[in-house]
Parts: C-alpha cells; sequence; structure tokens
C-alpha cells in the first residue's frame, strides 16, 4: 500500500468504521482501494460542518469541493490533495457518473441550511457507486432499497429501516457476490456495537447475501 493510499485508509477507518470495515471483505487489493476513495471523499464532506462553526463558511468549503469537481471529471486534480487525486483515478478507470458526486455535495450544502435529508442522495448514491466500481454496471435497482435501508438507520428510523430490509433483500437476490461488500455495511444497525461483533455480522451477511 503506497503512502497516500494508507493515508486514505486510515483516514476512512476513523471517520467511517462500518464501511471500513465492509471494504476488508473485497478480496481485490486495487478494488478495495477504489471504495476507499470514495468514502474518503464522503468523509471529507460530512467532516466540513465540524471543522467550522459558522453556516456561511461550511457553504464555502463545499463549494470550493463543488468547483474541485471539474478537475476531477476532466482528469486533472489539484496536485498534491490525496483525496482528490485518488477520486480522479477512480473516475477515470471506471467512468463515473459525475451527477451522483454533484448532488451529493449539493444536499450536503442543503443540510447546512437545515434542509430536510434526501436519503436518495446521501445514501442510495454512493452505495449504488460502490457496487458499480466492484460489479459493473447495471445493479442500480437491486441496491435502492439496501441504501435506504442504511440510510433510515443512519437517521434514526429504525422501525422505518426494519420494515423495508425484507424487501432491499428480495432486491439484493439480483446482485452480483462481489458487489455484496458495497453493500454489506446496511446491515450494521448499532454504531455501538464493539468491532469484534461487527465483523462477525458483516461476515454473515456476506455469507447469506441479506443484510
Amino acid at each position: 500500500m503506497t503512502e497516500a493510499a494508507d493515508t486514505l485508509n486510515q483516514q476512512v477507518r476513523t471517520a467511517d468504521l462500518d464501511r471500513w470495515l465492509s471494504s476488508r471483505l473485497v478480496s481485490d487489493e486495487r478494488a478495495r482501494a477504489d471504495l476507499i476513495a470514495l468514502y474518503a471523499f464522503e468523509a471529507e464532506l460530512m467532516a466540513i460542518p465540524t471543522r467550522v462553526t459558522q453556516p456561511l463558511l461550511a457553504e464555502m468549503r463545499y463549494t470550493w469541493w463543488a468547483e474541485q469537481m471539474d478537475g476531477v471529471f476532466a482528469g486533472v486534480p489539484r496536485k498534491g490533495h490525496p483525496v482528490l487525486e485518488a477520486l480522479t483515478d477512480l473516475v477515470a478507470r471506471h467512468g463515473l457518473n459525475r451527477a451522483p458526486f454533484d448532488a451529493l455535495i449539493e444536499a450536503h450544502i442543503g443540510r447546512v441550511r437545515e434542509e430536510p435529508h434526501d436519503l436518495d442522495v446521501f445514501y442510495v448514491g454512493p452505495m449504488q457507486v460502490g457496487v458499480l466500481i466492484l460489479a459493473g454496471e447495471g445493479n442500480d435497482t437491486a441496491v435502492a432499497d439496501a441504501g435506504r435501508v442504511w440510510g433510515l438507520a443512519q437517521t434514526g428510523r429504525l422501525e422505518e429501516a426494519a420494515a423495508l430490509r425484507s424487501a432491499a433483500n428480495t432486491a439484493l437476490k439480483r446482485l452480483p457476490p462481489v458487489g455484496f461488500p458495497a453493500v454489506a455495511h446496511a446491515a450494521l444497525t448499532d454504531p455501538n456495537r464493539p468491532e469484534p461483533l461487527k465483523r462477525l455480522r458483516l461476515l454473515w451477511a456476506v455469507l447469506r447475501g441479506r443484510i
């Protein structure tokens, strides 16, 4: 693992343990690093409100990230920025669509303005991108409900998440197994569960192909 890749790996492990643990279930090292690059980008966006005290300053930082997408999707990232460099490489190799990235930044701006969470933008879209990275195109509908389950759980709507889980698992039967590690974290509903138990829960989810 390169120094830059190790930096991103540690960043995601600290900021997003559940998805970092899920990424450990990807056997291919390059594919695992690709997921980490995606999650590191999201971690950067999530951290902005914790680093500034004024909503206007947060919006300015999100605007900066929005502007950086021009370079990312043109293949010319800001040099020396490990997340942007890794994301640019990821976008180029997988031919990723820009729309989910722009939508996610806009949704974060909306969050700063205290607008309601858009579950599909915050949770479904990134999960679909993760699955595309691992399993290729054609799996968006198979993972949409799993993304919503994860989003509902993350926003404290556990009863709604539980009610949707059966439909999500039915849809996931169409997902190639190689793509499941990008979905597996939706099986984790308790952020306070000890890491060893989370690992076991994720392994069980992958073995069954169910969240």
